[in-house]
């Protein structure tokens, strides 16, 4: 039996990435990729046991980061998270793969996407209101594992308050933290796609 229960997740070719200009780290011309990568016809969904292992393939995921004023939240990823490759690694993204279930009628394919977006956050965190989020940069690390088989989406969610809770054990020591603590004492422990979110912040 698979390891992850027959899962199926969404993913491209990584010659459509190429295609497109592939990166390390991280762009924020997302408006060069999105619409390419979310068309039907250039996506589908595939068994998340041979995803991990194939990086012909790139995973699709969500990456999103809260924002209450100049401070982001951050937690350190428990034993119980799906990927253990980043046990007890910081990090200031919520979100994973798309999935079968998040299927909508919709011929952009953006319906599913955001469906998947807002599921993942639903499962992993309490917050007080939907706050107010943009596609603001994608992610790419080839240097790792991890990285050659994932694609991350960055959505940054501006929020009104401090109110947030995770639903997960996963979600370790969730708490906000500024942009000065995350770029020093902070930094070297986090995970690489969060690094990469800290180092462009500014853009954002």
């Amino acid at each position: 039996m698979s390891k992850y229960d027959g899962e199926e997740i969404l993913v491209v070719p990584r010659e459509l990435f190429d295609g497109l200009g592939s990166f390390q780290g991280l762009t924020t011309e997302t408006d060069h990729y999105i619409p390419t990568l979310l068309d039907p016809a250039n996506n589908f969904f595939m068994d998340r046991e041979a995803a991990e292992e194939d990086p012909a393939f790139k995973q699709i995921i969500p990456y999103s980061i809260f924002r209450f004023g100049d401070h982001y939240l951050h937690y350190v990823r428990g034993k119980s998270g799906g990927e253990s490759r980043l046990h007890a690694q910081g990090s200031l993204g919520i979100g994973g793969h798309i999935n079968p279930v998040d299927e909508r009628n919709d011929p952009l394919g953006h319906a599913t996407y955001v469906a998947g977006v807002a599921r993942e956050i639903d499962e992993e965190i309490i917050l007080p209101s939907q706050p107010r989020q943009r596609i603001v940069a994608l992610l790419n690390d080839d240097s790792n594992p991890v990285g050659r088989v994932h694609l991350g989406v960055v959505h940054l969610f501006e929020l009104e308050s401090r109110e947030a809770q995770a639903r997960e054990d996963a979600l370790s020591d969730l708490q906000f933290k500024s942009a000065e603590d995350l770029k020093g004492p902070l930094y070297d422990n986090l995970e690489s796609w969060s690094r990469f979110c800290v180092d462009a912040v500014d853009e954002f």
